[in-house]
Parts: C-alpha cells; sequence; structure tokens
C-alpha cells in the first residue's frame, strides 16, 4: 500500500503570488543577448522584466491517496482511493498528474467544504466520461449517457454500478453529504430524480442501524487491508456533536495505519487506545497563533501527547510548518511525499 499527501495544509490556509519567468525563456533571452554581443547583467535584468509573468503557489487542503497492489474499478492496477476530496481536489491531482479518471474510489470522513468541496468535479467528470470502466464502456456502446439514462428508463435514477466510482462514507455522514453536494450534482438536464447514487456506487461502512459493523478489505498483493471507520470529535455546532470518521487500515500481516482526520485532541479519551494500537499516525496540527479548538493545536500534540506515540505521527494539516524538537514526531508531510507500507 502507498499513501501519497496530496495535500497537507489547512482548511482556509492560501498560497502566494510570485513574479517569475519560465526557465525556458531565460535561456531564450540569454542566447538572444550573447548572440547580438549586447551580453551585460543589466541588459539581462532588463530583458527578463519584459517577461515576468505572475505564478500562484498554493497550500493544497488536507486530502491523501492510497494506492492498492490490486485491479479497481478501471480494471488495471492500482486501485486508487481518495481519503476526502479537499476543497477542490482537480488542482491536488494534477499535481502528481492524475485526473479523476485515474480515481476508482473515495472515502469521505466528515462534510466540511475542505473535505467534500471536489464531490462535484469526481461525480460529474466520471459520469461524462464515456470509457471512465471496461464495463461502462460495455454498457454505453455508441450512445450519449444523457440518452442512455433518459431514453431508458430502467437506469433512472442511476447508471449500473459498475460504471461508478465507489464512495465509502458511514451511515451518520451520509445524508448531511447529500445534503451539501446535491444542488450542485443535479445538473443532468432531462434525467429525473438525480441524486448521489446517479455517480457513486455507494459503501455504508461503520456500524450500521442494525448494530452490525460493516469494514471494506482491499486486496494490495499477498496480503490484505481492512479500513475500519474510527469516530472522533471534530466540532460541537448547535449543541450537537460532528464526527470526523477517521480511518483505520489494518494489513492481515499485523500492521496498522491510523488516519484520524479531523479531530480534537485525544476526543474521546478512547481514541488513546488506537493511538497506542496504530503503528503509523496521520495527526492533524495546528500551529496557528490562536487555537481553534476543533484540531489538535502543535502545543498539545508536544505537551500533552506521550512520546511512544509522538514517535508514530506524520503532522499534516497547519499553516505554518511545525516547529517541533528534531526526532519528536516521525515527521512533517509535504505535499507530494509518499510512504510504503507495511514499511
Amino acid at each position: 500500500m502507498k499513501i501519497t499527501a496530496l495535500g497537507v495544509n489547512s482548511a482556509f490556509a492560501t498560497g502566494a503570488f510570485e513574479q517569475a519567468v519560465a526557465s525556458e525563456k531565460i535561456c531564450e533571452i540569454m542566447g538572444r543577448l550573447a548572440g547580438s554581443g549586447d551580453f551585460s547583467p543589466e541588459n539581462m535584468e532588463k530583458e527578463i522584466r519584459k517577461y515576468e509573468e505572475k505564478y500562484y503557489l498554493p497550500k493544497w487542503h488536507s486530502n491523501f491517496l492510497i494506492e492498492f497492489d490490486t485491479v479497481g474499478k478501471r480494471g488495471i492496477s492500482p486501485y486508487r482511493l481518495l481519503i476526502d476530496a479537499g476543497g477542490d481536489i482537480r488542482h491536488t491531482l494534477k499535481a502528481v498528474g492524475l485526473t479523476s479518471a485515474d480515481i476508482d474510489g473515495i472515502y469521505i470522513s466528515h462534510p466540511h467544504n475542505d473535505h467534500i468541496g471536489g464531490i462535484e468535479y469526481m461525480g460529474l467528470t466520471t459520469l461524462f466520461n464515456s470509457a471512465y470502466t471496461p464495463a461502462k464502456k460495455k454498457w454505453l456502446g455508441e450512445q450519449f449517457i444523457v440518452e442512455k439514462l433518459f431514453l431508458e428508463h430502467e437506469w433512472w435514477p442511476k447508471p449500473p454500478e459498475s460504471a461508478k466510482p465507489d464512495l465509502f462514507i458511514h451511515r451518520k455522514v451520509l445524508e448531511p453529504l447529500k445534503r451539501a453536494v446535491g444542488p450542485g450534482l443535479d445538473t443532468v438536464q432531462g434525467v429525473p430524480d438525480v441524486n448521489l447514487e446517479t455517480y457513486f456506487e455507494i459503501h455504508l461502512v461503520g456500524k450500521q442501524k442494525n448494530g452490525e459493523t460493516r469494514t471494506y478489505s482491499f486486496h494490495d498483493g499477498s496480503g490484505q487491508w481492512v479500513i475500519r471507520p474510527i469516530f472522533a470529535m471534530h466540532v460541537i455546532s448547535s449543541s450537537e456533536e460532528m464526527a470526523s470518521y477517521g480511518i483505520a487500515l489494518e494489513h492481515s500481516e499485523g500492521y496498522n495505519v491510523l488516519m484520524p482526520t479531523d479531530t480534537q485532541h485525544m476526543m474521546p479519551p478512547q481514541l488513546v487506545a488506537h493511538y497506542m494500537r496504530a503503528d503509523r499516525i496521520y495527526m492533524d496540527c495546528e500551529t496557528s497563533p490562536f487555537p481553534s479548538g476543533v484540531h489538535p493545536h502543535l502545543s498539545e500534540l508536544m505537551n500533552r501527547m506521550s512520546p511512544d506515540i509522538q514517535k508514530k505521527c506524520l503532522l499534516y494539516h497547519y499553516d505554518a510548518l511545525p516547529d517541533v524538537p528534531e526526532g519528536m514526531f516521525c515527521g512533517i508531510l509535504k505535499a507530494g511525499d509518499t510512504h510504503i507500507y507495511p514499511d
């Protein structure tokens, strides 16, 4: 299993604009000036200034890509699973050379915008991608998706499951997600009753109303990983709790990766047991001067977390990079960082 940090910054992080010139243009300018015999530092600077452009250096919201060594919905390996969809997943995917066409499934931890903002992009672009899966290509033939849905009533309100990306979600997150993304997804003209199920094959994980607890297994080479939702307190809003359902990834050989997603520091206290059991923890970490109270602040992680757990933690979800003593934590994530498990 390979985990890539697509975005590591906080919900409201913004990047910076810089004036710059493309390296190819600089080489062209140098060659031109050298050929004309007019090369000097002053002329070089003058010419470069003519070609300056404003470039944006973004700070992506926190989201991850997990790749399992097994065939996915797209009919090829690896199976690619997004852990949350960021404020806009298009850009984080492009940064690693991918698009929605390369993703097999999504896990949604909770319905805040910086975790579900990419759902509309994922849903609409895969719906209108006639070759998204081999099964979809066969099902559609040469027909346009809207005509297929509109003219062949037996498909209302959704295409077959094999034609859509997977969506893994806790039942308590599903209804808020539908309310949040419903209007943006209700754009397939002429097709009645368009809903989340039109775009995604939904897999409910975690404890069900009947008391059953559902997990999901992914093959990974000769082993397998089981994903299990983990309840963590994130926000108490209007006197009601909003949990963030992180996941524990448990390998058949016993290795355990914990991704709490957004949580308060050890809330509820029973989380300590999960942290102790984990071999690696992806830990959200505020670095702002004024703690929000809805994420663990760096000061809490440094002063209240046991050294044994600290050493398991890869920190992310910050404004500025955490300033921590060397060796206190396992690491500080930057966008694009990858790790292979079991390590």
